[in-house]
């Protein structure tokens, strides 16, 4: 059980080959970080049965009171909510903390009369997931927003 940076060490058809008008920036962001291999730009879990999942962006980044966090960090405590089947977390200009964060995330499909059998409204679930955000990375790390789609 490992995670970090999805690299590719053989090149496939269709794979990028420049950056139009900047070959230089090719070079830096995709070749040079990891010597030999390709550079996806994607953050993975490998399980010790050597199963890959993807994480998220490794670039997608928000800075929070000075903060950096990632946005796969966040989303990836979420979705391991027994009732959230997936997520995302967008930042937005904010004027006091320099980028706030919203937490938009899609149900498992169950009913509302399952999702009160649970004990669980809307208004509840958010609640409980910006406190499991606030316990397992940090409470900076809680977003201003939690919207269900």
């Amino acid at each position: 059980d490992v995670s970090g940076a999805l690299c590719i060490s053989q090149a496939w058809p269709g794979m990028a080959r420049t950056i139009y008008n900047d070959h230089k920036r090719f070079l830096e962001t995709y070749l040079t970080p990891y010597p030999g291999f390709f550079f996806t730009g994607d953050g993975v879990y490998r399980t010790s049965e050597g199963y890959y999942q993807l994480t998220g962006r490794l670039d997608d980044i928000i800075n929070i009171s000075g903060h950096r966090l990632g946005t796969a960090e966040v989303e990836d405590v979420v979705n391991h909510h027994v009732a959230v089947a997936e997520s995302a977390v967008i930042g937005y200009p904010h004027e006091i903390k320099g980028e706030g964060k919203m937490l938009s995330f899609l149900p498992q499909n169950i009913s509302p009369g399952a999702m009160a059998l649970h004990g669980y409204t809307q208004e509840t679930l958010a609640a409980e997931l910006q406190e499991l955000i606030s316990k397992k990375i940090a409470k900076y790390a809680a977003p201003d927003y939690v919207q269900v789609t």
